[in-house]
């Protein structure tokens, strides 16, 4: 117990460190600049307080939880004795579907679960008046990040080159750009970003790097690596993909309504 409080004092000193330098813009900014007193400065203390405890506990949490999950699940699931390889079988892709089902359903739920996208979902639906659907939009950058795992996971099975991966991907992100409806295309690169945030990175480093370090012949400084970037850049594929379907979606509604008033 004791061990905990002191690990929580330590975090909640390096977040105070942290946070001040926001602060001393905000303030220069209101004071200096602006030359405005801080409008609900009680408000803005308290609610201060709040961000700073909080990120403090996320914080030890991540440390104490998420990470140790994370790794604990990727070496359980490629242990030799759990997915019953011989050793010439432990070094082949195909014994490693269990992690693949891993890496998909926890990228899935964890993207669901994720704060940033449901504020931009919230605010697409917001400014569209309706027409973008938060839950659809959830759940098309989730598919998109659960197939990016499950990709990323191969890729760290194979040992193959990331790049490869990321140049391809990116290809076809200018391909669809070309093709999808104006609107949605900023969106959709939001999207993206938005999926590396507090509760997807967390849990995607730790599966990178413990399935890196019980895979025999990977590195985890070199092969550990690289699943955020495939979280970032498949939900690109995915909005700009649901954008494109809808769009021919309504164009064939559209010329069926003509069809039949002729």
């Amino acid at each position: 117990m004791i061990n905990y409080l002191t690990d929580f004092v330590l975090v909640l000193f390096y977040t105070i460190r942290d946070v001040l330098p926001i602060l001393v813009v905000i303030i220069f900014f209101q004071l200096v600049v602006l030359k405005q007193p801080l409008p609900h400065l009680k408000k803005m203390l308290v609610g201060g307080l709040y961000v700073v405890l909080g990120l403090s506990i996320f914080l030890v949490g991540l440390e104490k939880a998420l990470f140790p999950v994370g790794k604990i699940m990727a070496t359980q699931l490629s242990d030799p004795s759990f997915i019953g390889a011989t050793t010439a079988e432990f070094t082949n892709w195909q014994s490693y579907y269990w992690i693949y089902i891993f890496a998909a359903s926890i990228g899935f739920s964890t993207t669901i679960a994720e704060p940033s996208l449901i504020a931009v979902a919230i605010k697409a639906d917001e400014v569209s008046g309706g027409t973008i659907n938060p839950w659809v939009l959830r759940i098309t950058v989730a598919i998109g990040v659960a197939f990016a795992l499950a990709l990323g996971t191969f890729r760290i099975v194979t040992g193959t080159p990331l790049y490869i991966y990321i140049m391809l991907g990116y290809i076809i992100v200018i391909i669809q750009t070309f093709f999808a409806p104006k609107k949605l295309i900023a969106l959709a690169y939001d999207s993206g970003g938005v999926t590396t945030s507090t509760v997807t990175v967390p849990i995607v480093a730790a599966l990178g790097l413990g399935l890196s370090s019980a895979v025999p012949g990977r590195n985890p400084a070199i092969d550990g690596f690289g699943l955020i970037a495939f979280a970032s850049l498949f939900p690109i594929i995915t909005v700009l993909g649901y954008a494109q379907i809808i769009t021919i979606k309504n164009k064939f509604i559209k010329n069926k309504i003509k069809k039949d008033e002729v």
